[in-house]
């Protein structure tokens, strides 16, 4: 078994596995610090050789070298720079294709966080850890530049490198005091900030029923706190750091003046030249940069190490789903529901044959919702009584079952691209696109965009009204032609004709396949070679469409409209 991440060891592992570009990039950017700190000593040293005793050439040649050190530090800059953004782009890259794989996991995975949450930590908190890579250079370049700075001014004056090199220590002691408090208010900040996030997406994806149920307002109160603490924690994370950056400012100003002025007695009682006074107040007024950013830097680190312990959080999350271990038994796509407890599931029994298209009305919501949960695999086996059989194997021991069973939830996403994109990643033969297409009314979303499958969409589909995205979904469920598909209410966003054009295509296109699909839809419903009626978590009657519609009542008000 792998050993867990935790945070510390996601930011080791980033600085190691981006060793090359990263070393790179913090050697050519301590050059830079060291090329820095060299520019006042050299324009200290050039005024005491060149300029105080008029030597024309000797002037000439200072310019000239610091013509080639403003070159050197400006290219170790540059082309540090490009190492450095090299590493962390790969780095949020390889965390957010690890994050995605995990969160996407076919056996999915157990975990506190919700959608949105997940979302955020695969995107903001992938990247604060990512800059950790920016963070470490920066580190070195500041030590380097005020080692070089101490030991220049040990060299006009021991005093002078003392003060700096007894009271940065000091300095940098005093502030991280502070560090545990900004800690945990970024902790808060970014935890309140994740859950706002989720709640909204939740809600936008639950508009249309939200809005049929008259609970808009109750959803929108509960955002607003969410949303006001998330706002409250944000403030109190800014106010903290924002005091920490004042004072970690003040003192480092403080300690790069009192340099100065030391400096400047000890230039009017002649104990050091007016070049060196020079490079003094130079390096003092360099200084605060390098000492500046020591003190600062351990707030942003404290972010990535809150980013990062969500992050751990999310990689240590285990499986739902055991590890499968057999194999399915020759061409048996005979999917078995017995004696199933789960949710409100009470004891349901449920066959279906190979190349049988079932319908399955639910007259509680709940009771679907459990039905397609169990079936997509979102329910670990000690979570539920009874067996799920595919082909005689328990669905969970079963190491094709997602091969075999595909499940197509009511809410589905698609993503940003093009139509092309969502509908077939790899490429489909044409014809089969044509044929699924057409059974998904599909091909009217096409023709209604000029750009036809190339058409552009938007995160989620935001662009493509509610019908739209779910005939696309539906074309690409059928597009992956499975032995057993599981549709549930695919149907909701679509007008009555476009529904029976929809059920003949899709019983046409999965003729020989096993369909299931949970659904009130009378179409899809009439197209069905058998119904079954789910009541209190079991199945209450088993008939034709029209059979059902004419004999029982409960069946013809919760389908016929």
């Amino acid at each position: 078994m792998t050993a867990p991440l935790h945070a510390s060891g996601i930011l080791r592992r980033a600085l190691a596995r981006n060793r090359r570009h990263a070393g790179l990039g913090t050697l050519l950017y301590c050059c830079h610090q060291l090329c820095e700190s060299a520019v006042p000593i050299l324009i200290g040293v050039g005024i005491d050789r060149a300029v105080a005793p008029g030597d024309g050439p000797a002037l000439i040649a200072w310019i000239g070298a610091l013509t080639v050190l403003f070159g050197l530090l400006t290219m170790a800059y540059r082309f540090g720079g490009r190492h450095l953004m090299r590493a962390i782009t790969d780095e949020a890259y390889l965390l957010r294709d690890e994050l995605a794989a995990k969160i996407l996991h076919p056996r999915g995975i157990r975990t506190p966080l919700r959608a949105g949450e997940l979302l955020t930590v695969a995107s903001t908190d992938a990247d604060n850890v990512s800059y950790l890579l920016d963070y470490v250079p920066r580190v070195a370049g500041a030590v380097t530049a005020t080692l070089v700075s101490a030991v220049a001014l040990v060299a006009v004056d021991w005093r002078l490198g003392v003060a700096v090199l007894g009271g940065t220590p000091v300095v940098l002691g005093l502030l991280q005091l502070a560090g545990p408090r900004i800690v945990r208010r970024v902790e808060a900040q970014q935890d309140l900030a994740g859950r706002a996030s989720s709640l909204a997406t939740d809600l936008v994806t639950g508009l249309r029923p939200l809005r049929g149920i008259g609970a808009e307002d109750a959803a929108a109160r509960r955002y607003r706190q969410v949303s006001g603490a998330s706002l409250a924690a944000s403030l109190r994370a800014a106010r903290t750091q924002g005091t920490y950056l004042a004072a970690s400012t003040a003192t480092s100003g403080l300690l790069a003046g009192g340099v100065a002025v030391l400096a400047g007695w000890f230039a009017l009682t002649g104990r050091i030249t007016v070049g060196e006074l020079i490079a003094v107040i130079g390096l003092a007024q360099f200084l605060m940069e390098p000492l500046g950013m020591l003190a600062v830097v351990p707030s942003w680190i404290a972010q990535a190490r809150g980013s990062a312990e969500r992050v751990a959080l999310v990689l240590n999350a285990p499986e739902v789903l055991p590890e499968p271990t057999r194999a399915p038994s020759g061409d048996d796509v005979t999917l078995e529901l017995a004696g199933v407890r789960h949710g409100s599931l009470d004891g349901l029994d449920l066959l279906v044959r190979p190349g049988e298209f079932v319908g399955v009305v639910a007259y509680r919501p709940a009771d679907a919702e459990a039905l397609v949960g169990l079936l997509a695999g979102r329910v670990a086996p000690g979570e539920f009584d009874g067996e799920a059989r595919l082909g005689g194997v328990p669905l969970h021991d079963l190491r094709s079952a997602r091969a075999l069973l595909h499940v197509e939830p009511h809410h589905t996403d698609l993503f940003a691209g093009t139509l092309a994109d969502n509908l077939a990643p790899d490429g489909a033969d044409p014809d089969t696109l044509a044929a699924a297409l057409r059974a998904s009314a599909a091909d009217e979303v096409l023709a209604a965009h000029p750009a036809g499958i190339e058409h552009a969409v938007d995160e989620r589909g935001a662009g493509l009204s509610g019908g739209q995205r779910q005939r696309i979904a539906l074309a690409r469920a059928l597009l992956a032609r499975p032995p057993i598909l599981v549709l549930h209410d695919p149907t909701t966003a679509v007008d009555a004709v476009t529904e029976q054009s929809l059920a003949l295509g899709v019983r046409a296109l999965r003729r020989g396949l096993t369909t299931l699909v949970v659904t009130s839809s009378p179409a899809l419903l009439a197209a069905a070679d058998r119904v079954v009626v789910l009541d209190a978590g079991r199945v209450h009657t088993v008939g034709t469409h029209a059979t059902l519609g004419a004999g029982e009542p409960s069946y013809a008000r919760a389908v016929l409209r």
